[in-house]
């Protein structure tokens, strides 16, 4: 009996030591810690800010599954951040006094950095780069007095606190402490392409179009690591192309020929429409009816042309990027260009324009933390830019998305159109103005060509033997598209008779099955080049005009020989004035290189 009785003892401070020890384990500051990075996520993304990377099930999964579960399935790759956080945090109370403050004192520091990256994109819709540090000195000269106060106590104030607490006799351990993450940041901008290698392969997914899903993926600090190196690799890269004086002297030269080349300055409309494709050209398949509108036809008839995009079924920014950059994409810096621009000067076709003295302003339908946009346009010279006002947190544009149900997040080509014109008549209205140049970026017809019917019944079908849903929903798109299109043209038209238009699509969309189903319809009748022949559509003063097959890159050149009315292109080779296509690619290299080292300064 007695041995029984103390067996039972035994039992139950075991049970008490157990206890204690899981109590002790999820009752400290640790554990809160990752819970409170957890309901930090969770908020953040309730309040429309970026998503966290430890989703419900996830966190939930991570503690309740087996260690050989965790290690195979949940301990993905975006846990990086999470041990990256993990650190500073641990580094952080080792650092500091004891004190009852302690716990809390030391998620100061991570709390403020994360809420600084967040208060960006809500503001921006765009993610914060560690380059966009540089312009920290302009906001405080521009921040009101209500907002100083405010930086003084919430964020100057704690900080201050924090500094003030930490163990400086603990020498040894603040050096040892901060070694690691110095190295880790130090690799970043000397050894940069190693980092980006090991990156993509230890990493989650990188998502070369979006920011936003790819701190999502990783976590801010991860990919604000990342990004910094694919900026050091990209300086490493354009080294010797980086001369700033002699860059901007000679732009500065070209944008003064530009000007006395041509006397009085004509307004450029430059319009890159999402898979704005031809489905008359595919060859092995017809329609119960004409997929282009009867206004379209009689606009533009058979004078249609087609320009080289770099890209097939995505990445709309690097069609973009050649056509306002007039260079290849060759993809030597990243997979798009647009991620390596931190918002220095880079001159594209904008920047040269408005040295030239034109007013450039760029309207983009979408929303602009995909593809680094605002820093891209701003380096290639854009002076306004403007989103819709549902992505952009209450800054300042004419544009809104208006309805877009049924059809994802997608405006309509009209609505962004007529809100164009609008805003365009009122700057052309105004007495002495400088000229304009007038780009749009539109994002209707994007996969998956999603279409409601109650504004827009289908009005074709599509006849082949090879079927393909997404395209002939795409095509019934274009029917409205190519009204919209006209209405926009004409108008433009009649508001500014002297000037130029081009519209031009970005790519061919990806189909339901992917290139297959271009070849299966014989797009082109498959022709060498044809998945990357798209439409290109030119009205100069009134009239329009149909050239030789051209690439995007060779759009700004178009510009440049309407403005000097000719004058370009009898000092530079031009092939669609002597109606052929240039295989230059090659020899626009040096050019591309000199453009990213200026834009990734």
């Amino acid at each position: 009996m007695a041995v029984m009785n103390i067996a039972a003892a035994i039992a139950r401070k075991n049970v008490r030591i157990v206890a204690s020890t899981i109590i002790s384990l999820l009752c400290n500051r640790y554990t809160a810690f990752i819970l409170g990075v957890y309901a930090y996520s969770l908020t953040i993304l309730v309040l429309g800010g970026l998503g966290g990377m430890f989703g419900a099930i996830e966190i939930r999964s991570m503690w309740l599954f087996p260690l050989d579960e965790i290690r195979g399935v949940y301990l993905k790759k975006e846990y990086l951040e999470l041990i990256f956080l993990v650190y500073f945090y641990c580094y952080f109370n080792a650092i500091l006094r004891p004190s009852r403050w302690q716990a809390l004192l030391a998620a100061v520091p991570l709390l403020l950095a994360y809420l600084g990256q967040d208060i960006y994109f809500l503001m921006y819709s765009n993610v914060f780069r560690a380059s966009e540090l540089a312009e920290v000195p302009e906001l405080f000269g521009v921040l009101t007095w209500p907002y100083l106060v405010a930086l003084l106590l919430f964020v100057l104030l704690p900080l201050g606190f924090f500094f003030l607490s930490i163990n400086y006799r603990r020498f040894g351990v603040l050096v040892a402490g901060a070694l690691p993450p110095a190295l880790l940041v130090a690799t970043t901008a000397f050894f940069p392409e190693q980092y980006v290698n090991i990156y993509r392969k230890v990493g989650e997914e990188i998502v070369d179009w979006s920011d936003q899903e790819s701190v999502e993926n990783n976590g801010r600090f991860m990919m604000l690591l990342y990004r910094e190196a694919e900026r050091h690799l990209a300086q490493k890269r354009t080294a010797t192309f980086r001369n700033r004086p002699q860059y901007e002297e000679q732009v500065r030269q070209f944008a003064a020929w530009l000007q006395e080349a041509g006397g009085p300055k004509r307004n450029i409309h430059l319009v890159v429409m999402e898979s704005f494709f031809d489905p008359t050209l595919f060859k092995g398949a017809s329609y119960t009816r004409d997929p282009l509108h009867p206004s379209f036809r009689k606009l533009f008839g058979n004078r249609m042309g087609f320009s080289l995009s770099p890209v097939v079924g995505g990445k709309t920014a690097q069609a973009e990027f050649e056509v306002l950059c007039g260079v290849p994409a060759f993809e030597e810096m990243t997979g798009v260009e647009f991620n390596s621009f931190t918002g220095a000067a880079a001159y594209c076709l904008p920047g040269k324009l408005q040295l030239a003295g034109y007013r450039t302003m760029a309207s983009n339908a979408y929303n602009p933390s995909y593809f680094n946009t605002p820093n891209a346009y701003r380096g290639m010279g854009f002076a306004r830019m403007f989103f819709p006002r549902e992505y952009t947190g209450g800054n300042e544009t004419y544009l809104s998305k208006g309805d877009t149900t049924g059809e994802g997040e997608y405006m309509f080509d009209g609505a962004i159109f007529s809100q164009n014109l609008e805003y365009v008549a009122s700057q052309l209205a105004e007495e002495g103005a400088p000229p304009l140049f007038n780009y749009v970026l539109t994002i209707y017809g994007h996969f998956p060509h999603l279409i409601n019917e109650e504004k827009r019944p289908k009005v074709l079908k599509m006849r082949s033997s090879f079927r393909d849903e997404q395209l002939e929903r795409g095509a019934n798109q274009i029917f409205y598209r190519t009204q919209a299109v006209a209405d926009y043209v004409n108008r433009l038209t009649e508001l500014d008779p002297k000037g130029l238009i081009i519209l031009v699509s970005d790519h061919l969309p990806p189909g339901q099955h992917g290139r297959r189903s271009f070849q299966k319809l014989r797009y082109l009748d498959n022709s060498n080049e044809s998945m990357h022949m798209n439409r290109i559509l030119i009205v100069e003063e009134g009239k329009v005009k149909k050239y030789a097959v051209i690439h995007h890159y060779d759009i700004p050149a178009l510009v440049y020989n309407f403005i000097s009315k000719g004058a370009y292109c009898k000092v530079n080779t031009c092939g669609f004035a002597d109606n052929k296509l240039l295989d230059d690619r090659m020899q626009r290299h040096d050019d591309y290189m000199r453009v990213m080292a200026h834009a990734s300064e």
